[in-house]
């Protein structure tokens, strides 16, 4: 594939297969987009709580001309990995790299009670003179007899006095979000029934062969093994054997050229010679 994108596209059992279109509700969209030497990656995109949801991470795929095997594996505990050829290039949290985690936090209500008093109390003008001072100590010439007992706190004095204020600044209500998530769950793609292709490209010949669909990672590898793994070997012998023949082909059309050159050369000296002798 030179540019253009293919897709596995996962249906649940619901889907009108006669009228499927790009429209059509999908569980797990998966496939290489490719396109010159920017695009060169690998979507996988969930569909959840009515979203679909696209991984943030860039996931790079493999372009040199040859078949590949792309796995996708989902697992329970919302683990998830990403391997090309058998051999993995990404892995992660589905919650945290398809940004599911943003359903989790709570929204807040806007609008305050309309009761709400947030009235604030000015400070006493004398404001500092009610409080401990932890640095004060009893004066050397402090005398009990003539100025009472020594209290580091002074005394209450008149004009501080409570305005009766029962309500502190307004906080927001946390209000669960209609989409909250509370635990993302593989249950959702339960329903599994068909499975179809989206592609576009620029120039056509891509073939799509092997598709399977298990909870079982084991057999998931055997039957990679099974298929693409004894085809890869063939597939680059192959591709020596045509390169050799396109190198082959290449030389004996430029030997041709070469020889119909020599022949109308040939041609145009020998008439030229006649005429000389005429």
């Amino acid at each position: 594939m030179d540019c253009g994108g293919g897709y596995i596209k996962v249906f649940p059992s619901d889907l009108d297969q006669k009228n499927m279109n790009g429209k059509s509700q999908y569980y797990i969209m998966f496939g290489p987009d490719i396109c010159g030497f920017d695009i060169k990656k690998v979507h996988v995109i969930l569909y959840f709580k009515n979203q679909y949801h696209s991984n943030k991470k860039t996931i790079r795929c493999k372009v040199d001309g040859f078949t590949h095997l792309y796995t996708l594996i989902l697992r329970p505990d919302l683990s998830y990995e990403v391997k090309i050829d058998g051999q993995s290039i990404e892995s992660g949290s589905i919650e945290y790299d398809w940004n599911l985690m943003s359903l989790k936090k709570m929204e807040k209500t806007s609008a305050e009670s309309r009761d709400w008093d947030q009235v604030e109390s000015d400070k006493a003008q004398d404001w500092e003179k009610h409080f401990l001072d932890a640095g004060a100590s009893k004066p050397s010439d402090w005398n009990s007899e003539l100025d009472g007992d020594w209290l580091q706190k002074p005394p209450y004095q008149d004009g501080l006095k409570a305005e009766g204020i029962d309500k502190d600044v307004w906080l927001h209500r946390e209000m669960k979000p209609a989409n909250y998530l509370t635990q993302y769950d593989l249950s959702e793609f339960e329903n599994i029934g068909a499975v179809g292709l989206e592609l576009w490209q620029v120039r056509s010949g891509t073939i799509f062969d092997n598709f399977l669909i298990t909870d079982d990672e084991e057999y998931a590898e055997r039957f990679g093994k099974a298929t693409w793994g004894e085809t890869k070997g063939p597939e680059k012998e192959m591709d020596a054997i045509q390169a050799k023949e396109e190198v082959k082909k290449a030389r004996e059309e430029d030997e041709e050229l070469l020889v119909g050159k020599f022949h109308s050369h040939s041609s145009h000296f020998s008439r030229f010679h006649r005429q000389g002798e005429l």
